[in-house]
């Protein structure tokens, strides 16, 4: 059901109350909602599928930055940073129903072995309370949940149990000019895990090359959050959107009610037997400690102390330059082939980290021809100069976790319902640093094999975050050192779960989607059988 057939109110006799409409938050909502009353509570808008060629339009003009294609708002998503760096947060969040998944570019791997025992393999970190093993049939279940294309091809990946759902996209034309360099070099190619249809799957179409996958993608064929919301909501679940929860209500060893606001100005309690809060890596631990009581003066759930600490992010690495002959660039809008050869050699010094291949290197033709002051047969000469040549690389770094990194409260800011904004209070540590210098050395030695000419880098002294929130609710045994159990659920509170990448207790340098999935799908038979 939608709001405009239940007003916002609450949904009475309900089993589930999910704070969050992003992926995890969809997942256990589709998993429950066969079985019981669920009602979905998300902050922001539920968007119009048909207005995607809108926002795609506004994607490719400069006058637009990243928020304003998924109508970002600056008083409702305000947000302090009190850190040695400064954390552009809302650079690459959406709020509303689907989440960020609405502007993510897809890339959906595994973490590997290793990156579940940091502190015993690498001596950095701590382990998780969970290894690979217990989270690989969960990862088998969340690629074929979202349909993943890609290929057994990758040497250093962890082991799998089946071939993944869809067939891998084939190797760009620059893959094919970087795969002669590597070769030379001695360094491994191999194709990447997309959430992308490489063929029709689960009633959306192949990709069919639109090559804006970040921030939108027109055609569905990217894989986002509202597949599974809808799909909830085809079982009898209720969504209610631009409701944002001010405060979970509790006592000693339960949470009550959920209240939250409305668009009029009203404030409702929406009460359940058990409470998910998926509302990401930031809001869940701000949502925790506005929700302070004389039960718990620090927080929600914070017995421990670290609601909010431990936040950590992936650093970028980067070089690219121009090569004499075409490289075909901005054709699509993900990229193809990825290397993970140098992550086992991660230690003490050195964190893992994956190279990337891009296929969107440069600027495009309507980029150059909406920003340029040129017309005609200059803008045409201008286009054929500046497109059609350059050649680039990313990689992604892991940051180690620090209580020193943290997500708290602003309390001299508010948001348009008066509530604190979250604090994010970030700096990089020197492993990071260390490990996006390597990541640099490989880069340039690629792109010096390839003949290319450097023009651009982004290093130690200019790297910024992936937008990848890990590590504020972080998972444990130990209630003192922990958020969650290892089922995702509060030492505090018997009847909440937590389930977002703030459990990560490290970060690992894969995209965290595939794993926020798989650790929703676990949890979800853990709240089953509280239920």
């Amino acid at each position: 059901m939608s709001p405009d057939s239940n007003g916002r109110t609450p949904v009475a006799n309900a089993d589930v109350c999910i704070v969050g409409a992003g992926p995890a938050g969809g997942l256990v909502a589709d998993r429950l909602a066969d079985e019981y009353e669920v009602v979905v509570l998300d902050a922001g808008p539920r968007f119009d599928f048909a207005d995607r060629i809108e926002r795609q339009e506004k994607a490719i003009r400069p006058a637009y930055d990243r928020p304003a294609v998924w109508d970002g708002d600056p008083e409702r998503d305000a947000h302090s940073a009190s850190g040695e760096w400064f954390y552009p947060l809302n650079h690459a969040r959406v709020k509303g129903i689907g989440g960020s998944t609405l502007h993510w570019q897809g890339m959906v791997m595994r973490l590997h072995e290793d990156d579940f025992n940091s502190a015993s393999v690498r001596g950095v970190g701590t382990d998780w309370p969970i290894d690979y093993a217990d989270l690989r049939p969960y990862y088998a279940d969340a690629e074929r949940e979202l349909g993943i294309a890609g290929a057994d091809d990758n040497p250093y990946a962890p082991p799998r149990e089946e071939p993944f759902p869809m067939t891998a996209f084939a190797p760009s034309y620059s893959d094919g000019l970087f795969a002669e360099a590597c070769e030379a070099l001695g360094i491994d190619m191999h194709s990447v895990p997309n959430a992308r249809n490489s063929e029709s799957y689960d009633g959306r179409s192949a990709c069919v090359g639109y090559g804006t996958c970040q921030p939108v993608c027109p055609s569905g064929a990217k894989y986002d959050a509202t597949v599974h919301v809808e799909r909830a909501e085809s079982k009898g679940a209720t969504v209610i959107d631009r409701a944002p929860v001010q405060r979970l209500e509790h006592d000693a060893d339960r949470v009550t009610a959920a209240v939250y606001a409305t668009p009029d100005g009203g404030e409702h309690r929406q009460v359940a037997d058990a409470f998910v809060v998926a509302c990401g890596g930031v809001e869940t631990p701000r949502l925790l400690l506005c929700s302070e009581s004389d039960h718990y003066p620090d927080g929600l759930a914070n017995s421990s102390g670290l609601v909010g600490k431990f936040f950590m992010d992936h650093l970028f690495a980067g070089m690219g330059g121009v090569l004499d002959e075409p490289t075909r660039q901005n054709h699509v809008g993900f990229y193809t082939s990825a290397c993970d050869q140098f992550y086992g050699e991660a230690d003490e010094d050195v964190g893992p980290f994956k190279l990337e291949f891009f296929n969107y290197d440069g600027p495009s033709p309507v980029e150059t021809a909406l920003s340029g002051e040129t017309w005609g047969d200059d803008l045409l000469d201008q286009l054929r100069e500046s497109y059609g040549n350059h050649i680039g690389m990313g990689a992604l770094v892991e940051q180690r976790p620090s209580e020193d990194n943290y997500v708290g409260l602003d309390r001299d800011r508010t948001d348009d319902h008066g509530r604190p904004v979250p604090d994010v209070h970030w700096s990089v540590d020197d492993r990071a640093l260390r490990t996006i210098e390597r990541a640099n050395e490989i880069q340039r030695s690629i792109l010096e094999e390839l003949g290319a000419e450097i023009t651009w880098r982004v290093g130690p002294d200019n790297t910024g975050p992936a937008y990848h929130h890990m590590g504020t609710t972080r998972m444990g045994a130990d209630p003192d050192e922990s958020v969650v159990d290892p089922h995702l659920r509060t030492h505090d509170l018997g009847n909440c779960w937590l389930v977002t990448s703030g459990a990560f207790p490290t970060g690992g340098a894969m995209n965290p989607t595939l794993t926020i999935a798989a650790l929703a799908l676990r949890a979800v038979e853990n709240i089953r059988d509280t239920l």
